[in-house]
């Protein structure tokens, strides 16, 4: 199944007080696995570009002056995204510009399902921060680079953390034009041959969090004859 993970920058929080989108990164995975293909775009906002937002992700006006506007890319972007689910962060707030953005530019708004790893990584996880670097941190997964947002960049993130939202998957394993490829390794010709990167995953240890802990107490409190205590009968 192809599904894109998607992230926008903009110049605030609410498009009806007349911010704009200034980056869309959109990243492809297919059955859980990156494929490389990806899409950005920084956009001319037509406007100034207020302090708080360059200091999120540090796009200003003279970097953005010469981008094209929107309308100029509009079909780049749908024909990328297709009707595929998209998966994004917070999607509400995304969606939001997006379907403003092509409001403005006379189009239909989107209809793709929308997966939000939010509402993922709270059910999972409740009482934790669900934030981007808090899940990256939780997973193990490198965001030094992430000195400031980036959409195409948190898209690279967002990717990995779906990934172990899902269930995870073998480290390194990605999708080429030939299939399947590890990378470096003494049986990659092997590998490659086959179309398939073998490896054996190391089991991962996730500590709770002492919110984590408060949560599971509190949800234990509330069962009534909890199958433990009553000697398997139900």
């Amino acid at each position: 199944m192809r599904e894109i993970v998607l992230d926008t920058e903009t110049t605030g929080f609410k498009p009806e007080e007349g911010h704009r989108i200034v980056e869309i990164g959109c990243l492809e995975i297919i059955q859980n696995i990156p494929t490389g293909q990806s899409l950005q775009l920084y956009l001319n906002p037509e406007r100034d570009m207020p302090e708080a937002a360059f200091n999120v992700h540090g796009l200003g006006d003279d970097f953005l002056a010469d981008k094209p506007v929107f309308t100029a890319v509009v079909d780049d972007f749908l024909s990328f995204i297709g009707d595929d689910p998209l998966v994004i962060h917070n999607a509400g707030f995304d969606l939001k510009f997006l379907n403003a953005e092509l409001v403005r530019a006379g189009r239909a708004q989107l209809s793709n399902k929308a997966i939000d790893t939010v509402l993922i990584a709270r059910e999972l996880f409740p009482g934790a921060p669900v934030n981007l670097d808090a899940l990256c941190r939780r997973f193990g997964i490198d965001n030094s680079a992430r000195s400031y947002h980036g959409a195409l960049l948190d898209c690279e993130l967002l990717a990995e953390v779906y990934l172990e939202l899902r269930g995870g998957r073998q480290r390194g394993l990605a999708l080429t034009s030939h299939g399947f490829s590890r990378g470096q390794g003494e049986n990659k010709g092997e590998e490659q041959k086959s179309g398939f990167a073998g490896g054996v995953r190391p089991a991962r240890v996730f500590e709770l969090s002492a919110q984590e802990q408060q949560a599971h107490k509190q949800m234990l409190s509330k069962l009534t004859n909890p199958i433990w205590l009553s000697g398997g009968e139900q």
